[in-house]
Parts: structure tokens; sequence; C-alpha cells
């Protein structure tokens, strides 16, 4: 989360990884998060999905608030499909673990 926030943060003339398209930027990275979440409280997904939601929310604030930055609200869309993907990819991975062992 925090790698998230100094890169969204840093000012856009520093060079940052990137897939090279601002989007998918966003969507890799809360899928990341959405990923994790899921594996750490399984039991709580939505709860974490929400709360990563916020944070994204809450970065794009912050981008509005800095003098190289601005908030977009195609970012937080990025950001909600993201969390899908991961989410959802995270429950196809447990269910095939969860096969395995039995």
């Amino acid at each position: 989360m925090l790698t998230l926030l100094v890169i969204s943060l840093l000012p856009a003339s520093i060079s940052v990884p990137s897939t090279g398209w601002d989007k998918s930027n966003h969507a890799l990275g809360f899928a990341v998060l959405a990923f994790l979440a899921h594996w750490a409280r399984p039991t709580n997904a939505l709860i974490g999905l929400l709360g990563l939601f916020s944070y994204g929310a809450l970065i794009e604030v912050l981008q509005s608030l800095t003098p190289t930055r601005y908030a977009e609200w195609s970012d937080l869309w990025a950001d909600g499909v993201g969390l899908l993907i991961g989410a959802v990819s995270a429950s196809m991975v447990q269910g095939l673990a969860a096969e395995r062992s039995c």
C-alpha cells in the first residue's frame, strides 16, 4: 500500500515502473492489493475491498493537492476494476488450492 501511495504522489517528472498505460497501472496495483487482502482475510473480503477502494479515493484526493498530479474519476474506476480482478483471481486460486488438498 505504501509503495502505491509513494508512486502515486511522486512528481510526474520522476520515472517510475509502469505498464505503459496509466489505467492499467491502477488496475494492476489494486488487483495485487485485492489478491493479498483476500488471502489475508478471506472471510472479510468485502470489507477489505471497500477499504481498498476508499484507499484509492484517498490517493486521488491527495493527488489533487499536489502541484504535478491531478485526480481523475477514471483512475478510481480502474482501481475498482483491479480490485474485482484481484478478488476473483484470489477466489479462483483459493478454490483450486482447496480442491488439491482434498
